[in-house]
C-alpha cells in the first residue's frame, strides 16, 4: 500500500492521518535504524524523525514514486542516527562488526581479552532489573519498541527506561574503575 495516500489529510495538519501513517510507517523506519541501535537511543532519533515529518509535511513534494514520505522519514532519520554518532564520537554497530573481524583477522591486532572480561564482570555486577533492562534492549537491537521490551519484562515504560539508564550508568562507572573511560554521556 501507498502511504502517500495520507499525503493530503496529513499536509492539511489532520492529525488522525499522521497517527494512521505513523502507525505503518513506524517499523520501517525503525528497521532502517537497527545498525545504530549498539550506539545511539533509537526510540529518540525516531521520535524526533517523526515530528521533523510533522514540521516539513506541508512543504513535501512528492517525486512520483510510491512512498515518497516514507522514504523522506527513512532518510531523515539515519541522517539524525549519523548526526548523534558523530556528536557522540561512535561507530553504529556494522561498523563495530566488521572492526571486531577485521581485529580478530589480523595477527597484529589481536582482540583485547581483558576489555572483554571487564565488560563481563561489570555486567555481571549489576544489580538484576537493570540488568535485565540492558540485556533486553540489547537483545532487542533496535527492532523492538522500549514499550514492547518492557512488556516483554512486566515492567512499566517508565520503569523500563529508567532502569536501562541506571544500567549504563553503572555499567559506565564499574568499567571507569577498571580505567576503561567510556563517552561521558554514558555516565551522566
Amino acid at each position: 500500500m501507498n502511504l502517500d495516500l495520507y499525503l493530503p489529510a496529513i499536509q492539511s495538519r489532520d492529525a488522525d492521518a499522521f497517527a494512521a501513517w505513523m502507525a505503518a510507517v513506524e517499523p520501517r523506519v525503525r528497521g532502517s535504524l537497527r545498525s545504530f541501535a549498539a550506539v545511539v537511543d533509537v526510540e529518540a532519533v525516531l521520535q524526533e524523525t517523526l515530528l521533523r515529518v510533522w514540521q516539513v509535511a506541508p512543504r513535501f513534494v512528492p517525486d512520483g514514486e510510491p512512498d515518497g514520505l516514507a522514504r523522506l522519514a527513512v532518510r531523515i532519520g539515519r541522517n539524525l542516527a549519523v548526526s548523534e554518532v558523530r556528536r557522540i564520537r561512535a561507530r553504529p554497530a556494522e561498523d563495530l562488526d566488521a572492526l571486531l573481524l577485521e581485529e580478530e583477522t589480523h595477527d597484529d591486532a589481536p582482540p583485547d581479552p581483558l576489555l572483554r572480561e571487564r565488560i563481563r564482570v561489570c555486567h555481571e555486577a549489576l544489580p538484576d532489573k537493570p540488568r535485565q533492562a540492558l540485556d533486553a534492549r540489547l537483545r532487542g537491537g533496535g527492532g523492538a519498541s522500549d514499550a514492547d521490551l518492557a512488556a516483554s519484562l512486566a515492567m512499566r515504560l517508565n520503569t523500563f527506561l529508567q532502569n536501562f539508564g541506571r544500567a549504563r550508568r553503572l555499567l559506565a562507572a564499574c568499567l571507569a574503575k577498571h580505567g576503561i573511560h567510556v563517552d561521558p554521556e554514558l555516565e551522566a
